[in-house]
């Protein structure tokens, strides 16, 4: 598109703002364009999935050129409408919207390029790669789960900012598969019980899965299960743009979040496959799509937009730049410290007294020497934190006085008040990790929240898009070990440490003591494109940071707690509760007249990330390396290596008083010796 013809369509679009129709190109020949880019894209790519495209092709149309409030020319507006496509199978609908409506970085090579290695357009929408995509989604029920978050932070941010600078609705499609997942029972349980009213989800009401007819899985009532959770909830054609304008419309005045199920079908326009799974996730075939022209009267080649219809859609593109500009408007009128402080918390930046108020608070734990439980110490660190953190938005899975995860100040979040910043999530683990997601990003908050670290398991699908993602999502999972004691081998995590530290970009922290749980918290603070997972203690643990030290010494992953009184023969590595065990052997050792340091390592993950020098150093070159953790071996071996031992589980734990099962697993100091000696006879 040449530059006057740029500006012809800017002209156009000067009287076009709010729920106002797209001039130009009918409201068919718009959705069409979809239809077409969608089996264009999936055929070339001979992969992919053009059902769900072509079925909600409508849809789409009437809520991004009538409602959607975004500027593809800046799409992180901070007070944009935000849009999730819970369905990602069906991506090309988004990737061929977002070209439609001129978001420069989807070119149509782009969507040549469909599912290509280096392209933009991946099989599933992917947050990071595209403009206008706003989370990753393909697991279904992740998408609308995290789309509570986002229609939860908005509520938050607007109590914080006021509605003239936070004033927006988040939009979803969803599938049949998302309210299938049990995730989306949780989340939409939450988001009904808080009335986040600006939630309106556009279920694609097409009775189709994978393996055929809705019918051969399901025989539930959708639309009375939203009503039940607190919803609103109807039903209409989904190839009406009026119906779906009029209930669009009516979903923004209610007071509590909408479902629109959308009744439509898959594969639109392909006359031999048009409502059947045969359209779901395969390409149409070439025949087919000559069929599928001819029935839709779509004359154009592939990849080819006709004029008059790309216009309509590029001012459709263009119709919230007035609102945009406005907003701009309003924001730089704000006093100069609040708009500053809006923006720092947008750009997810801390503020300068954190770094002090921590510092001033880890001198005063090394005074005091508290003999505290991590969990413990985790609540006394977000006493300080939150009191010069704002956008921080803490939580639990009902477990709120076991994962001491709310501070002294810290007032509840409820359906007629949104200004305080702790939520009681109920027992939804998954949607609260899902919706912390959302939260994330959505920007201008911290969430943090808590669970046992044995129901990370609950969480997991959540905690890995939170990596995938790169989004600074803090869980604190208490009750980390056999140190929980008689809640027994159910409760009892062993392969947690190991299974999380597995997942790619995410900082697993086991610190030892409070100032430790301190370091670690500032840690996963400063991590802005990183989730971390605290695994905190339930039992109290003794202080091992008697002396205070200028920098985080955490921060590297691994430090020397103890030195050896000579050259050391022994390097004790332990995390979190066992470094009091490794400190009891260490100094046994040393009366039996054998030098041995301890090294704290409370993350591995940091620890990898740095030098192979600092690492062989860290871990005592020429040393026989007994690791201590009351979890599996498994992962410890790259650092004990052939003569080193572990003193840990090697199966699931039992019920009983914690220091009992210790004895009674041989987690003890006594065993760290005896394994020591024994490695070093070996090697010698």
């Amino acid at each position: 598109m040449t530059p006057t013809e740029k500006s012809a369509i800017a002209e156009k679009a000067k009287s076009s703002t709010g729920a106002e129709k797209s001039s130009g190109a009918s409201h068919d020949a718009m959705a069409n364009a979809i239809r077409a880019l969608a089996m264009d894209a999936v055929q070339q790519a001979n992969s992919g999935h053009p059902g769900m495209p072509m079925g909600t092709a409508d849809i789409a149309t009437v809520l991004f050129t009538r409602f959607l409030k975004i500027d593809p020319r800046k799409p992180a507006w901070p007070d944009r409408d935000r849009f999730v496509l819970s369905a990602g199978h069906g991506s090309m609908l988004l990737y061929a919207v977002n070209y439609l409506l001129g978001y420069e970085d989807m070119t149509i090579e782009q969507i040549r390029n469909f599912r290509q290695l280096g392209s933009i357009t991946a099989g599933h929408p992917e947050y990071g790669h595209a403009e206008g995509v706003e989370t990753t989604t393909g697991p279904l029920g992740q998408g609308i789960s995290t789309a509570v978050g986002m229609a939860l932070a908005e509520r938050l941010q607007a109590a914080r900012f006021g509605k003239e600078i936070v004033d927006h609705h988040t939009y979803v499609i969803a599938s049949d598969g998302d309210l299938m997942e049990g995730i989306s029972h949780e989340a939409i349980s939450l988001a009904g019980h808080l009335k986040l009213s600006r939630l309106i989800v556009l279920y694609d009401d097409n009775e189709i899965t994978i393996d055929g007819s809705l019918s051969l899985s399901e025989s539930g009532d959708a639309l009375k299960r939203f009503e039940a959770a607190g919803w609103n909830a109807s039903r209409i054609d989904g190839h009406n743009p009026d119906e779906i304008a009029a209930a669009i419309e009516k979903a923004q005045k209610s007071d509590k979040p909408t479902l629109i199920a959308c009744r439509t079908v898959i594969g639109y326009g392909s006359p031999n496959k048009q409502g059947k799974s045969s359209s779901h996730g395969s390409p149409l075939g070439a025949e087919e799509i000559s069929l599928a022209r001819e029935t839709l009267h779509w004359k154009a080649e592939p990849f080819t937009v006709p004029s008059e219809t790309l216009d309509a859609w590029r001012i459709a593109g263009l119709r919230n730049v007035k609102a945009r500009k406005a907003w701009e408007e309003k924001l730089a009128a704000l006093p100069v410290e609040t708009r500053t402080e809006f923006e720092r918390r947008i750009a997810g930046d801390l503020p300068a007294g954190l770094g002090k108020a921590i510092e001033a608070f880890k001198e005063k734990l090394v005074a005091d020497k508290p003999k505290w439980a991590t969990r413990k110490s985790s609540e006394e660190a977000l006493n300080v934190i939150n009191a010069v953190l704002p956008e921080t938005i803490g939580g639990s899975a009902d477990l709120t006085g076991s994962n001491n995860t709310r501070s002294r100040e810290q007032k509840a979040v409820t359906a007629e008040d949104f200004s305080g910043s702790f939520i009681h999530y109920g027992i939804r683990e998954h949607g609260m990790a899902a919706a912390m997601n959302g939260m994330a990003l959505h920007k201008g908050l911290i969430p943090y929240s808590g669970t046992f670290l044995v129901f990370t398991d609950y969480c997991r699908p959540a905690i890995r898009l939170s990596a995938l993602m790169g989004q600074r999502v803090i869980y604190v999972m208490t009750h980390d070990s056999i140190g929980l004691g008689e809640d027994g081998p159910t409760h009892q995590p062993v392969e947690h440490l190991a299974s999380l530290r597995a997942m790619p970009n995410v900082h697993v922290f086991r610190p030892a003591d409070a100032v430790e749980t301190l370091e670690c918290w500032q840690l996963a603070l400063e991590a802005k494109n990183t989730p971390s997972v605290l695994a905190l203690s339930r039992q109290n643990l003794p202080a091992v940071r008697t002396e205070n030290a200028n920098k985080n010494l955490c921060a590297r992953g691994a430090y020397e707690l103890v030195p050896a009184s000579a050259k050391a023969q022994v390097s004790l590595l332990a995390t979190g509760s066992e470094v009091e065990i490794a400190v009891a052997a260490q100094q046994m050792l040393e009366r039996d007249g054998i030098p041995a340091r301890v090294v704290s390592m409370p993350c591995l993950d940091l620890f990898d990330r740095q030098s192979k020098d600092f690492q062989a150093g860290m871990l005592g070159e020429g040393t026989v390396k007994i690791a201590i953790e009351a979890g599996v071996r498994y992962g410890w071996d790259r650092y004990i290596g052939a003569d080193g031992d572990f003193i840990g589980m090697t199966g699931f734990g039992a019920s009983g008083p914690a220091p009992e099962l210790y004895k009674h697993f041989n987690i003890t100091p006594e065993a760290a010796v005896a394994a020591a000696k024994a490695c070093l006879e070996e090697k010698a």
